[in-house]
C-alpha cells in the first residue's frame, strides 16, 4: 500500500492538481478509461459527462486517467463535454498497473458476451468502432479516494 499511496502522491492533472491532495479537500473519483477507440469507453464518457454534475453537485471530483497523449484526449473529451474535468495522460499505463488493472483475458475482450455488447453499444447505440489508441488489452477501473486512501 506505500507504493501505491507514493504514486497517488505523485499524480496530478493536466492543470497540475495534485490528486491525493484533491482527495482532502472533496472524494476524487478517479476513473482509468480504455482507449478512445473502444466502443465501451466512448459508452463511458457519455454516460460521464450525464453524472458530472450530479457529482459535483454531491462534492465528488471526477478525474479522468486515459492511455493517449493529450493532444489526442482533447478531442475525445471535447466531443462528450468533459473538457473542464481534471484529466491525467498514461500512454505508458504505469498509473493502470500501480492501481492493480490487468490486461483483459480472451474472453473478456473477443468472448461472446463482449461480442453482443459490442454490437449493442457500438452499433444499436451509435458509438461506433474505432481505432485502437492505447493498449487495446488494457482493463479499466473505478476508484473512490478519500482522505488520501481508496
Amino acid at each position: 500500500m506505500n507504493i501505491l499511496r507514493a504514486t497517488l502522491q505523485q499524480m496530478s492533472t493536466h492543470k497540475g492538481v495534485g490528486v491525493y491532495e484533491l482527495s482532502f479537500s472533496q472524494d476524487v473519483l478517479l476513473v482509468f478509461l480504455r482507449h478512445f477507440g473502444c466502443t465501451f469507453c466512448r459508452e463511458a464518457l457519455e454516460e460521464l459527462a450525464r453524472l458530472k454534475n450530479e457529482l459535483a453537485d454531491k462534492n465528488i471530483a471526477l478525474v479522468l486517467v486515459h492511455m493517449s497523449t493529450e493532444e489526442i484526449a482533447v478531442n475525445y473529451f471535447q466531443k462528450y463535454d468533459l473538457l473542464d474535468i481534471d484529466r491525467i495522460s498514461d500512454p505508458e499505463c504505469h498509473l493502470y498497473k500501480e492501481f492493480g488493472l490487468l490486461k483483459g483475458t480472451f474472453n473478456q475482450l473477443f468472448g461472446f458476451r463482449s461480442w453482443v455488447r459490442g454490437i449493442e453499444a457500438g452499433v444499436i447505440k451509435g458509438y461506433g468502432f474505432g481505432l485502437q489508441l492505447g493498449d487495446g488489452f488494457q482493463m479499466p477501473g473505478v476508484f473512490l479516494l478519500r482522505k488520501g486512501k481508496i
